[in-house]
Protein backbone atom coordinates (compact mmCIF):
# COMPACT_ATOMS: atom_id res chain seq x y z
CA UNK A 1 0.00 0.00 0.00
CA UNK A 2 1.20 3.50 -0.87
CA UNK A 3 -0.52 6.78 0.01
CA UNK A 4 0.38 10.45 -0.19
CA UNK A 5 1.66 11.72 3.19
CA UNK A 6 2.71 15.39 3.11
CA UNK A 7 4.30 18.24 1.18
CA UNK A 8 7.25 19.98 2.85
CA UNK A 9 7.81 23.72 2.56
CA UNK A 10 11.05 25.15 3.95
CA UNK A 11 10.39 28.67 5.18
CA UNK A 12 12.69 31.57 5.91
CA UNK A 13 10.09 32.79 8.45
CA UNK A 14 8.27 29.74 9.83
CA UNK A 15 5.64 31.55 11.99
CA UNK A 16 4.78 33.87 9.10
CA UNK A 17 4.13 31.02 6.67
CA UNK A 18 2.18 28.96 9.20
CA UNK A 19 -0.10 31.95 9.80
CA UNK A 20 -0.41 32.58 6.06
CA UNK A 21 -1.51 29.02 5.24
CA UNK A 22 -3.88 28.92 8.20
CA UNK A 23 -5.47 32.28 7.36
CA UNK A 24 -5.48 32.22 3.56
CA UNK A 25 -6.07 28.54 2.82
CA UNK A 26 -7.88 27.32 5.95
CA UNK A 27 -5.13 24.86 6.87
CA UNK A 28 -5.46 23.84 10.51
CA UNK A 29 -3.06 22.82 13.21
CA UNK A 30 -3.14 19.13 14.09
CA UNK A 31 -0.78 19.51 17.03
CA UNK A 32 2.23 17.98 15.31
CA UNK A 33 5.06 20.42 15.92
CA UNK A 34 8.67 19.34 15.46
CA UNK A 35 12.03 20.51 16.79
CA UNK A 36 14.49 17.94 15.45
CA UNK A 37 18.25 17.64 15.68
CA UNK A 38 20.87 15.07 16.52
CA UNK A 39 22.89 12.36 14.88
CA UNK A 40 19.93 10.71 13.14
CA UNK A 41 18.85 14.05 11.59
CA UNK A 42 22.41 14.77 10.42
CA UNK A 43 22.60 11.32 8.82
CA UNK A 44 19.13 11.59 7.25
CA UNK A 45 19.73 15.02 5.73
CA UNK A 46 23.44 14.68 5.02
CA UNK A 47 23.88 18.06 6.79
CA UNK A 48 26.19 18.17 9.85
CA UNK A 49 24.47 19.98 12.73
CA UNK A 50 21.07 20.04 11.00
CA UNK A 51 18.21 21.56 12.99
CA UNK A 52 14.64 21.32 11.71
CA UNK A 53 11.64 22.94 13.33
CA UNK A 54 8.05 23.67 12.40
CA UNK A 55 4.56 22.23 12.21
CA UNK A 56 2.28 19.98 10.17
CA UNK A 57 -0.99 21.60 9.03
CA UNK A 58 -4.03 19.65 7.83
CA UNK A 59 -4.92 20.51 4.26
CA UNK A 60 -8.47 21.69 3.62
CA UNK A 61 -10.85 19.20 2.05
CA UNK A 62 -9.39 16.12 3.71
CA UNK A 63 -10.81 14.07 6.54
CA UNK A 64 -8.85 13.37 9.73
CA UNK A 65 -5.53 11.71 8.88
CA UNK A 66 -5.31 13.21 5.38
CA UNK A 67 -2.19 14.70 3.77
CA UNK A 68 -0.54 17.64 5.51
CA UNK A 69 1.52 20.65 4.60
CA UNK A 70 4.73 20.43 6.64
CA UNK A 71 6.11 23.93 7.16
CA UNK A 72 9.64 23.67 8.55
CA UNK A 73 12.68 25.84 8.94
CA UNK A 74 16.32 24.81 9.16
CA UNK A 75 19.03 26.45 11.23
CA UNK A 76 20.58 27.36 7.87
CA UNK A 77 18.48 27.76 4.72
CA UNK A 78 20.19 27.25 1.36
CA UNK A 79 19.53 29.33 -1.75
CA UNK A 80 16.35 28.42 -3.63
CA UNK A 81 18.30 27.97 -6.86
CA UNK A 82 19.86 24.72 -5.65
CA UNK A 83 18.14 21.36 -5.20
CA UNK A 84 19.18 20.43 -1.71
CA UNK A 85 17.12 19.18 1.22
CA UNK A 86 17.35 22.51 3.11
CA UNK A 87 16.49 24.88 0.21
CA UNK A 88 13.73 27.45 0.69
CA UNK A 89 10.42 26.67 -1.02
CA UNK A 90 8.82 23.30 -1.72
CA UNK A 91 11.55 20.72 -1.27
CA UNK A 92 10.13 17.23 -1.32
CA UNK A 93 7.13 15.00 -1.81
CA UNK A 94 6.65 12.41 0.92
CA UNK A 95 5.20 8.97 0.45
CA UNK A 96 4.30 6.50 3.15
CA UNK A 97 5.37 3.03 2.04
CA UNK A 98 5.34 -0.42 3.62
CA UNK A 99 9.08 -1.05 3.26
CA UNK A 100 11.39 1.97 2.96
CA UNK A 101 14.50 0.00 1.93
CA UNK A 102 12.66 -1.91 -0.82
CA UNK A 103 11.04 1.24 -2.19
CA UNK A 104 14.43 3.02 -2.13
CA UNK A 105 15.92 0.17 -4.18
CA UNK A 106 13.10 0.64 -6.69
CA UNK A 107 13.71 4.40 -6.86
CA UNK A 108 17.42 3.83 -7.46
CA UNK A 109 16.80 1.16 -10.10
CA UNK A 110 14.57 3.58 -12.00
CA UNK A 111 17.22 6.32 -12.24
CA UNK A 112 16.65 8.09 -8.93
CA UNK A 113 19.22 8.95 -6.29
CA UNK A 114 19.68 9.01 -2.53
CA UNK A 115 20.39 11.87 -0.10
CA UNK A 116 21.82 11.07 3.33
CA UNK A 117 21.22 7.69 4.91
CA UNK A 118 18.17 5.56 5.59
CA UNK A 119 17.58 5.98 9.33
CA UNK A 120 15.23 4.66 11.97
CA UNK A 121 14.45 6.51 15.19
CA UNK A 122 11.90 6.42 17.99
CA UNK A 123 9.94 9.56 18.87
CA UNK A 124 9.05 10.49 22.44
CA UNK A 125 5.48 9.29 21.88
CA UNK A 126 6.79 5.75 21.30
CA UNK A 127 6.30 5.65 17.53
CA UNK A 128 9.23 4.64 15.34
CA UNK A 129 9.94 6.09 11.92
CA UNK A 130 12.05 4.53 9.20
CA UNK A 131 12.88 7.24 6.67
CA UNK A 132 15.20 8.24 3.84
CA UNK A 133 15.49 11.12 1.40
CA UNK A 134 15.83 10.19 -2.26
CA UNK A 135 15.48 11.91 -5.63
CA UNK A 136 13.50 11.19 -8.75
CA UNK A 137 15.38 10.92 -12.06
CA UNK A 138 15.27 14.73 -12.48
CA UNK A 139 16.62 15.46 -9.03
CA UNK A 140 13.34 16.41 -7.31
CA UNK A 141 13.50 15.37 -3.69
CA UNK A 142 11.34 12.57 -2.25
CA UNK A 143 10.90 11.30 1.30
CA UNK A 144 10.14 7.61 1.80
CA UNK A 145 8.76 6.89 5.27
CA UNK A 146 7.22 4.12 7.32
CA UNK A 147 5.84 4.50 10.87
CA UNK A 148 5.35 1.78 13.46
Amino acid sequence: MIHYSHTNLIAKDVPLLISFYRDVFDCRSIGQTRDLSGDWVDRLTGIPGAHLFGEHLALPGFEEGGPTLEIFGYGTVASHTTRVINASGFTHLAFAVEDVATKLEEVLSRGGGQIGELVQTRYADGRTITVVYATDPEGNILELQSWS
